[in-house]
């Protein structure tokens, strides 16, 4: 009779299947995988191993031999299969794909997977396949738009240089604003949360107007500088670039990108601005 000859396994090997055989979480086909090898590893005969296991010896053999020739990889995922062959014929999927791309159907905005069916003569399942496997999703759509700016090219280039390129002993900002938020305060004052009752706030508010938070983050680390205004003009903006040179190290030089905003472009905001305070310039990269 033939005796299978113990597997070898290297201590990455044991490392790795001792905590799939044990797993409670690992997959059961893995787990049962990994005992057949470790016991054919300790010299068990397929025989033994599947009477241990309550398998049969021809399951044994599998693993034995895909381990043999493949290690880990040849345990841990199925074999490929080739599958049924398609049923559908290929002139029918042509035709799906076709009024998909290039019609739509009569009185509505986009196809349907039934209405699909009954335009190929096919059923709503048999559409929504050749769709999925196609990528297609009629129902969706993205909306984009294309800048106008006659500079859009040179200042997409500059802000991209700053993450492909980033320059030497500086720092970047993302900064942009968002104007317009409510400012809320309630009626009454909050009571407390206490032991027999939650905690209490009045049903209504006050407004105060509104008001317009700037904000700059730090693209290297992920802080933010934020600060509040009343109003939204450059004198503000400007305000706002003093507060950030004012908390970045002196040895630095700062580098902004934002967005076309009015208040960014006004001429006491050129693109090149420069500060008193540490002698050094704010270098503005705008998109658009």
């Amino acid at each position: 009779m033939r005796i299978a000859a113990p597997l070898k396994l290297t201590d990455e090997d044991r490392r790795q299947l001792e905590p799939w055989s044990r797993g409670r979480s690992t997959p059961q086909r893995l787990v049962l995988r990994s005992r057949i090898v470790l016991k054919a590893a300790g010299g068990l005969e397929n025989r033994q191993i599947a009477e241990e296991l309550g398998i049969r010896p021809n399951t044994v053999g599998l693993w034995r031999n895909r381990f043999a020739l493949r290690g880990l990889k040849g345990i841990a995922k199925d074999a490929h299969r080739a599958g049924r062959k398609p049923s559908l014929d290929q002139s029918v999927v042509s035709t799906i794909l076709d009024r998909t791309l290039h019609e739509k159907p009569e009185g509505e905005t986009h196809w349907s997977t039934r209405n699909m069916a009954r335009a190929a003569g096919v059923s709503h399942m048999t559409v929504q396949r050749v769709w999925k496997s196609h990528g297609l999703q009629p129902h969706r759509y993205r909306s984009f738009k294309f800048s106008r700016d006659v500079k859009f090219e040179e200042k997409l280039l500059d802000v991209i240089g700053l993450y492909r390129n980033p320059p030497v002993k500086a720092v970047v900002f993302s900064i942009d604003e968002k104007p317009q938020i409510q400012a809320l305060e309630r009626t009454q004052r909050i009571l407390p949360l206490r032991s027999d009752m939650p905690q209490g706030i009045s049903n209504d508010y006050k407004r105060n107007g509104t008001i317009d938070l700037f904000a700059a983050l730090n693209i290297l680390d992920g802080t933010a500088i934020t600060q509040f205004h009343r109003r939204h003009t450059h004198k503000e903006f400007i305000c706002f670039l003093k507060i950030i040179d004012s908390q970045v190290d002196a040895g630095l030089d700062i580098h902004v990108v934002l967005d076309n905003l009015s208040a960014h472009k006004t001429p006491e905001v050129p693109p090149m601005v420069s500060f008193p305070f540490h002698a050094r310039q704010f270098v503005m990269g705008q998109h658009g």
